[in-house]
């Protein structure tokens, strides 16, 4: 098992799961992108790079209105870290949509959810009796990466058997809830707090942003607030700021991940990059795993925008401290 770290977290049947996909039944498929075509060129540097990391990497990228796409172990099983948190938002918004929760409900602090563990959690500092709205408490757990918000979600979307089930209604088949989940301890033993496949973290992304997560208004909402993210040190990083990104981070101590969907001028890509059993464990700005996310996010920026002359300006303080 794992330990936690800055980015991770901890957290433990209904009939009929509103909002089901369209393209659930087809587990992989990307809806209205174009059909996938690996592109030579773009799998090579992809190998090149990934071949001297210490540890298994995989990583998926795919160009949505082209299909042109590159991968490696793309359908192998790989800890999702904090990744999992998507997949609670998920399972949030279709309770939202059933009207079972309000978006903007207040909710009473209790302590109940607070993660034990070294963190920089916010809502763990909140006082018992202090209200929140639900809508905060999704902004907390996706944009700072919030563990005790994510504990407390988890609770309110049913549990993770029901997390789940919605994600099994909508065809997936390696994303899956471990921690605080009946039946799914070995899993958790394995892979930690969540499970996913360096394509279907993307194909997630992909649903999302063509509307057809929940229903057009809830993937719209789910969207803006994944565009929101706090820790942009990593494949972030090797984005221009100017360029709208939504994104999920996720790091324990020997995995490092990130899915990313990059609104690009010339057409949407996305990609995610996920480690597991490697050597560095260092929680440094050059940690072996943050390095790889960010050179694979430039790789795929400068393939597939190869007029841009953006380039990271040159930090004159410590990005550490």
């Amino acid at each position: 098992m794992m330990a936690h770290s800055r980015r991770s977290f901890l957290i433990g049947s209904t009939a009929g799961i509103a909002g089901l996909g369209s393209l659930g039944s087809v587990p992989g498929a990307f809806g209205a992108t174009a059909k996938e075509k690996r592109d030579n060129k773009l799998q090579k540097l992809v190998e090149e790079r990934i071949a001297p990391f210490r540890g298994e990497a995989g990583a998926y990228v795919r160009h949505l209105s082209s299909g042109k796409a590159a991968m490696v172990r793309e359908d192998e099983l790989f800890p999702t870290a904090s990744m999992i948190k998507v997949a609670i938002m998920l399972a949030i918004f279709d309770k939202i949509e059933r009207g079972d929760l309000s978006y903007h409900q207040e909710l009473k602090y209790t302590g109940e959810y607070t993660y034990q563990g070294m963190n920089d959690d916010i809502l763990s500092r909140f006082q018992v009796g202090q209200t929140i709205r639900l809508s905060k408490l999704i902004m907390l757990m996706i944009t700072i990466s919030d563990n005790s918000a994510s504990i407390w979600l988890q609770q309110l979307a049913g549990g993770g058997g029901r997390i789940n089930e919605v994600l099994e209604s909508y065809g997936f088949q390696a994303y899956r809830m471990n921690s605080r989940t009946t039946g799914r301890e070995d899993a958790y033993a394995q892979y930690g707090w969540g499970q996913t496949s360096p394509r279907e973290i993307c194909r997630m992304l992909t649903l999302i942003r063509e509307g057809k997560a929940v229903s057009p208004a809830a993937s719209e909402e789910m969207y803006r607030v994944l565009t929101r993210i706090y820790w942009s040190g990593e494949a972030l990083s090797s984005i221009p700021p100017y360029v709208q990104t939504a994104s999920k981070q996720g790091a324990v101590n020997r995995s490092r991940s990130e899915v990313v969907l990059v609104n690009a001028p010339h057409g949407d890509y996305v990609f995610s990059v996920i480690s597991r059993n490697q050597q560095d464990e260092s929680w440094g700005n050059d940690n072996e795993g943050f390095v790889l996310l960010r050179d694979l996010s430039r790789i795929f920026w400068d393939y597939f925008e190869p007029k841009s002359r953006w380039r990271p300006a040159q930090k004159s303080w410590n990005w550490d401290r």
